[in-house]
């Protein structure tokens, strides 16, 4: 009897880890890897690079990376970017909430020739649940970031969520 309440106490232990969410294990079940990843450590100190937000418009003007282009996921406003950006060697980052949206838009990048082209691990999500800056659309700094729905909302910590 002793032996089987152990046993079942380990279960529920590992079943408990198994269930629980995180940007992680989200990443990757949903990414295939195809963008390499950049950390937010690294971006932080990283200069002359692009910055593009592939959100929704309503996502980018709550707030965004210092100097983010917002693309999208619209055709037309990513080939507008792309005019901008003529040398296909020039870095590009890419990030969306976790980095799911950001990944498809870095395989185009990358189908387009551009060579040095990173996802944002775990997005504007996991950048500003480390400590770093974002923007409002008048410059200014905000604790606030757009968290997209209650479920994806979920994955943020440390930020005023806007729905």
């Amino acid at each position: 009897m002793r032996f089987s309440l152990h046993i079942l106490a380990c279960f529920l232990c590992i079943y408990s880890t198994y269930g629980q969410r995180s940007i992680e294990k989200t990443l990757e079940k949903l990414n295939t890897n195809s963008v390499p990843y950049i950390q937010a450590e690294t971006l932080n100190t990283s200069h002359d690079l692009v910055l593009l937000d592939a959100r929704t418009l309503a996502e980018y003007q709550v707030s965004h990376l210092k100097d983010a282009l917002w693309v999208g996921r619209q055709k037309n406003r990513l080939k507008e970017i792309l005019l901008q950006i003529t040398d296909k060697n020039t870095p590009i980052v890419v990030y969306c909430s976790i980095g799911v949206r950001s990944e498809r838009i870095g395989e185009k990048l990358i189908a387009k020739g551009y060579s040095k082209v990173y996802n944002l691990y775990g997005g504007i999500f996991l950048w500003k649940n480390s400590g770093f800056t974002v923007y409002d659309p008048q410059g200014q700094k905000t604790n606030k970031v757009h968290a997209y729905n209650k479920y994806w909302g979920s994955f943020l910590t440390n930020a005023d969520k806007i729905y």
